[in-house]
């Protein structure tokens, strides 16, 4: 019982704060995705794909964040966008504090969209809200077609499914159709994409729904 208590206490406090960076994004008319997944599905190649499309015309910052190394941070940082590392030391998910404090580190203005890319992890960033307006999950098609269905929280309470890396197809033992079914059937609205952040197929549809949300910001 005392367990439980604990971590309902943790949420809560969480979520007080998570609700505070909403105001605070909405505010200033900024777009907040948090970007989650499992290790190596695509998150970070995402990212550079995204911010090489939308270059010179919207406004994108991002927050990474990983459990050791700041890697990911560099690769953004190569492409001359403003991003903040958290690194969590083992911790296996990001939380509405650590991204307030990261974002407060951000000194820029006229903000469109930012982008959060949370911990490579399907389990523990599903019950943290870090103040978000939609949570985008990827899911690669070399990880299967079940994830789904062993993930179920997670597809549950994201509003986007990327179906990633459907240039393996030929190669991997893995339907799209599959992946579909089953996340539609964890969560009927999904809005899904289907990409390749090696060869880009699917970014420009991807890119041209993340323009049409600042637009209805």
């Amino acid at each position: 019982m005392s367990l439980i208590t604990i971590e309902r206490k943790i949420l809560e406090k969480n979520d007080a704060i998570a609700s505070e960076n909403r105001k605070n994004f909405s505010s200033k008319n900024i777009f907040a995705i948090n970007l989650v997944s499992s290790p190596g599905s695509g998150k970070t190649s995402l990212v550079e794909r995204t911010l090489n499309h939308l270059k010179n015309k919207t406004k994108i910052v991002v927050i990474e964040g990983d459990v050791q190394t700041d890697l990911d941070a560099k690769r953004i940082e190569a492409l001359n966008t403003p991003v903040v590392q958290i690194v969590t030391n083992g911790a296996c998910h990001l939380e509405a504090n650590l991204v307030r404090d990261a974002f407060g580190q951000l000194k820029e203005n006229n903000i469109e969209i930012l982008i959060i890319e949370n911990v490579g992890n399907l389990v523990c960033p599903a019950g943290y809200d870090l103040g978000e307006d939609v949570k985008v999950i990827i899911a690669s098609t070399t990880e299967g077609d079940d994830k789904p269905l062993k993930y179920p929280a997670m597809f549950r309470n994201s509003s986007v499914l990327i179906i990633n890396k459907i240039d393996l197809i030929p190669f991997v033992n893995c339907s799209i159709d599959a992946i579909k079914k089953n996340a539609l059937s964890i969560n009927p609205t999904l809005k899904i994409f289907e990409v390749s952040c090696q060869t880009g197929a699917g970014i420009h549809e991807w890119c041209d729904w993340l323009e049409n949300q600042i637009k209805n910001e």
